[in-house]
């Protein structure tokens, strides 16, 4: 579950990681009173209006910018709420944006000159530990530093069993080119940044920048957090921090339905049972010259209402020219699936895109002849290349 930057900060804030403070604003006029609110608490006299939406490179698409007064403030909070906010990490339709983060001026004059960092933390699948990535390159996207300079990208591995060690925390703000004062606050936000990304159970923490202010205090400025979802059970309190429009609508109405779905950008949309097969289903549709449409597991249980739902959400994407069921029967009977086909397809009337029906396990040979003899428009397959074949053939 991915969040917002004004939700990961508070997480962050919560385990005593110092922030960029800042209020959330709906409108312009809120964001006005957000300004003023900052101002007697921070005595920021500049506020940063930022669009809260789930994607990175926001500065680049216009949806972060500098409001030296109040009447400033109201003009860009109102332009870019309700802006469709186009970054590197969106589709070409961008991202509406519902609502702002003002936030407070941290780059104020002092004794010394401000300094970004990268930073985050996430799993080493390679190794099984959590690492923690940083760079002195923070404010840039790190998949660039990573291919022209990944001489400047850090990495600090944890043992699962004894956790951040203090040295760990250290050598990292002394490969930052930290000291002093500097040096003590970073080995702090160190250590309990890592604690937050283990206590929240989250799946990736990534901060860019963190900022070295003027008077050498260490604080995040963003905040990129995405939530393991199979951990919400231990966090009551973090479900409300979803944003389902930030989501796939599709896939929010397949995930109320029990589906599990995944919008893709194809022509041939995909029913499975299973994964794995789901998967090499998608292979195939490649191979056959199509493209998938989606990631479609129904999972055990393919009655007739799940496969309608399925039916559903799959048409409800214009660009389906052809579907393809594609069922395993172990735990579940192939009969049982093909007369819930029949039955969900008679349910829902005429369907305006050709259906193959691959069902292979227990009961397929009875399956099959309920397909054939149903009187519909729909084509069976016993073998993985037949129903290959059948997808190809539709759609030449």
């Amino acid at each position: 579950m991915n969040l917002h930057e004004y939700q990961g900060k508070e997480i962050l804030n919560s385990f005593g990681v110092r922030i960029q403070r800042g209020i959330v604003a709906q409108n312009a006029q809120e964001a006005v009173a957000a300004a003023k609110q900052l101002t007697n608490e921070t005595g920021t006299s500049w506020h940063v209006i930022k669009a809260q939406v789930h994607a990175g490179g926001r500065g680049k698409g216009g949806g972060v910018k500098l409001a030296k007064n109040l009447q400033e403030v109201e003009t860009i909070a109102g332009q870019i709420i309700g802006m469709d906010l186009v970054t590197p990490q969106t589709s070409a339709q961008g991202k509406r944006v519902h609502q702002v983060l003002v936030a407070e001026d941290v780059y104020y004059p002092g004794e010394s000159e401000t300094s970004e960092f990268y930073m985050s933390v996430l799993l080493n699948r390679g190794t099984g530990r959590n690492m923690i990535m940083y760079s002195t390159e923070g404010g840039m996207d790190i998949e660039t530093v990573a291919e022209e300079t990944p001489h400047l990208i850090f990495t600090e591995e944890i043992d699962p069993s004894v956790g951040l060690l203090p040295f760990q925390a250290r050598r990292v703000a002394f490969n930052l080119g930290l000291s002093g004062l500097a040096f003590k606050e970073m080995t702090k936000f160190v250590a309990n940044l890592y604690t937050a990304y283990v206590k929240s159970d989250s799946s990736l923490f990534e901060i860019n920048p963190v900022l070295k202010t003027s008077d050498n205090k260490i604080m995040a400025v963003d905040a990129k957090v995405t939530i393991d979802d199979n951990a919400l059970f231990r966090h009551k309190n973090y479900v409300d921090l979803r944003d389902v429009r930030e989501e796939s609508a599709i896939e929010v109405e397949a995930g109320e339905l029990g589906l599990n779905y995944v919008d893709l950008d194809g022509n041939v949309g995909c029913m499975v049972n299973g994964a794995g097969l789901a998967m090499a289903t998608m292979d195939l549709i490649k191979q056959a010259g199509g493209e998938p449409a989606n990631f479609l597991d129904v999972g055990g249980t393919a009655d007739a209402a799940r496969v309608e739902a399925a039916f559903k959400i799959i048409l409800k994407d214009p660009a389906v020219k052809a579907i393809l069921i594609n069922i395993f029967g172990g735990i579940v009977r192939c009969d049982r699936v093909a007369q819930g086909v029949i039955d969900a397809y008679k349910n829902m009337g005429t369907i305006n895109v050709p259906i193959i029906v691959r069902l292979q396990g227990t009961n397929a040979d009875i399956a099959k002849d309920l397909i054939d003899n149903s009187g519909l428009d729909v084509m069976s397959a016993t073998e993985f290349q037949e129903a290959a074949d059948k997808v190809q053939q539709v759609l030449s």
